[in-house]
């Protein structure tokens, strides 16, 4: 009964900053205290419209508090078979570079027994099964056990189920920024109003924009392939988002850096590093033409690089013997070029 009541509490604890502000609890305002001394100076005029703007946000985070917290305290605890439950509609984590914690939870299960339900609502389409609202990883864990998942059922929309789903998220592990940028995405694909979205990533709306702008630049492939990347951020990420806007053969760069088997082996960490480098655009050469000596410092010719060409001329008195050696050693060095082209 205690894990069903910390459970909860640990579901709508991120509503708390929505009471009342101006209130200490157990003190009641009072009219008089309200009022300013007759000596202060009269505050400036704010627009009746911000004030009201505020007021009916403020109200509706409060509703959808209470709200949520009504429909938890009518959930029942079940036992139910996890081949019957689907996950969320809304993804909000990437894979993790390692099984080693999820193990170990499976570990803590079998030996243990599952202490906290998960959350789950009846499946809107289809007759007999469940989504997790949250709790995904002890459902796995569950289905891999091949036991039965403790679970508490309650009725949720789609707006209220990803309210609750980012609440309880945020009471644990962190999501990492482009997860977050992610699980925006996947909300607004759904027709999710940008308010629940807000709520259920406890942010405001620069930030909401800012997660929309790199999720709408960066295809969904290129940030699976990313991963996580918990120590990237938001900075880094709108880099590399704005560098692929603004360069169109970046996000080629970007594919093929990500898909080599160098690269893909790497933490998510290191294979945004790799990614960030990889759409940088070079440096132009500071010289594009370089002169060709002897050994005894003579000139003998020139190579000169474009972007489009390279273009080698060797005069007098070697010109013949050069084409001839040049001609033989043409084909290992195309050899070696594309032997360090796929490695790469």
């Amino acid at each position: 009964m205690m894990s069903k009541r910390l459970s909860r509490r640990s579901i709508l604890a991120n509503f708390s900053s929505f009471s009342e502000p101006d209130a200490e609890v157990g003190e009641p305002a009072s009219s008089e205290s309200a009022k300013p001394p007759m000596h202060a100076q009269p505050l400036p005029r704010v627009g009746a419209g911000v004030i009201g703007a505020t007021q009916r946000s403020l109200s509706e985070l409060r509703e959808e508090r209470d709200r949520l917290q009504a429909l938890v305290d009518a959930g029942g605890g079940a036992e139910l078979d996890p081949k019957l439950i689907d996950p969320s509609p809304f993804p909000d984590r990437l894979p993790d570079d390692s099984d080693v914690e999820f193990e170990a939870l499976k570990k803590l299960i079998s030996e243990e027994g599952q202490k906290v339900p998960i959350q789950v609502r009846r499946h809107p389409t289809t007759e007999g099964r469940y989504q997790v609202i949250y709790g995904h990883r002890r459902w796995r864990a569950a289905v891999d056990l091949g036991i039965s998942v403790k679970a508490t059922v309650v009725a949720l929309s789609d707006s209220e189920l990803v309210v609750a789903q980012g609440i309880e998220n945020a009471a644990r592990q962190d999501l990492s920024w482009i997860e977050r940028a992610l699980f925006a995405w996947r909300m607004d694909e759904a027709g999710i109003k940008p308010r629940d979205i807000r709520a259920a990533l406890s942010i405001d709306d620069p930030e909401l924009a800012r997660l929309r702008a790199v999720s709408r630049v960066l295809p969904l492939d290129v940030i699976e392939a990313i991963g996580r990347a918990p120590k990237a951020g938001r900075p880094r990420w709108l880099a590399l988002a704005t560098t692929v806007g603004a360069d169109s053969s970046a996000l080629g760069r970007l594919r093929k850096t990500l898909s080599a088997d160098k690269v893909l082996r790497l933490p998510s960490d290191e294979r945004f590093r790799h990614a960030l480098n990889a759409v940088k655009v070079p440096a132009q050469r500071s010289h594009s033409e370089i002169e060709l000596r002897s050994p005894n410092g003579k000139a003998v010719g020139r190579a000169t690089f474009s972007d489009a060409a390279v273009k080698l001329s060797v005069g007098g008195e070697h010109a013949a013997a050069f084409n001839a050696f040049l001609e033989a050693e043409l084909p290992v060095l195309m050899e070696r070029f594309f032997s360090k082209e796929r490695r790469a």
